[in-house]
């Protein structure tokens, strides 16, 4: 069975929209520094992929490279799915309970609001944020509710204090895959917290080396249009390198070969 290599890139999406780039606002982190990775936490990773061959030098299995993105500073992907949904409906709910009580608030003459009304309803609507409305530009999103740094749906005032959605990969490219080093692809899964949707790739072992490669990431800016607001994509790379290793595939129990494994003799009998 191919081993299988975890490979986290975090992104300050703040960052990274402000300056227009990936360079310093991408860290990246994976399962193998044990074995000799380097540049962890850093924008220099170089992900080993070792324990390929047997002891008489011939190719023993394919490794694999998963690939998960996260946003720093977002809500956490292990929160449910309707994670958002159910943030906008509970804010749907206080809005309704608002006005409610607004309309039994005081009494008024005929035709007027009670006073304090027109501000109560200005919350109410704050509260309540808008739909993001698709406008005419071909870079828009789908509508959606827009949550505020604390998880609660925030309005078109709140647009400084956004939560980002996670970055998204759009492609790999480079070296490891021009000379057919890695074959990168994406995948379907039941794994429900990043959407059942991932990046992984098969690694060719049998030409060790270092190989670059570039990881396409869309991030995700929320802009104001026609007093809407919109998700808007932004397409940036990051560069990333493996290296594969020439290593013996090694018994991890005795550090020998593959074989049987030493049982060692029952204690005697006192």
């Amino acid at each position: 069975m191919a081993q299988q290599h975890g490979i986290i890139v975090l992104v300050d999406v703040a960052n990274a929209l402000r300056e227009r780039t990936l360079d310093g606002n991408a860290y990246w982190f994976d399962n193998m520094r044990f074995l000799g990775s380097t540049g962890e936490g850093g924008a220099n990773l170089v992900t080993i992929v070792p324990g390929t061959y047997y002891l008489d030098g011939s190719q023993a299995t394919e490794q694999v490279l998963n690939w998960l993105p996260a946003a720093l500073g977002a809500i956490p992907p292990t929160v449910p799915r309707n994670y958002h949904v159910e943030q906008a409906r509970r804010a749907d709910q206080e809005a309704l309970a608002n006005l409610a009580a607004l309309g039994t608030a005081g009494t008024a003459p005929a035709g007027t609001a009670p006073a304090g009304a027109t501000a109560d309803v200005a919350g109410i609507q704050r509260l309540v944020g808008r739909r993001a409305a698709r406008p005419k530009s071909s870079r828009s999103l789908a509508s959606g509710r827009v949550l505020d740094v604390t998880g609660r749906v925030a309005g078109a005032d709140a647009a400084a204090a956004y939560n980002p959605p996670a970055p998204v990969i759009t492609d790999i490219t480079g070296t490891a895959v021009d000379e057919k080093i890695i074959y990168p692809a994406q995948y379907g899964s039941p794994d429900m917290v990043y959407d059942g949707w991932y990046w992984a790739a098969t690694v060719d072992t049998s030409r060790p080396g270092t190989y670059p490669y570039t990881m396409h990431f869309q991030l995700h800016e929320l802009v104001e249009r026609n007093d809407e607001l919109v998700w808007e994509p932004v397409d940036l790379t990051a560069a990333s390198s493996i290296h594969v290793i020439k290593d013996p595939k090694r018994n991890a129990f005795t550090g020998a070969g593959l074989g049987a494994l030493p049982i060692p003799a029952a204690p005697p009998t006192p």
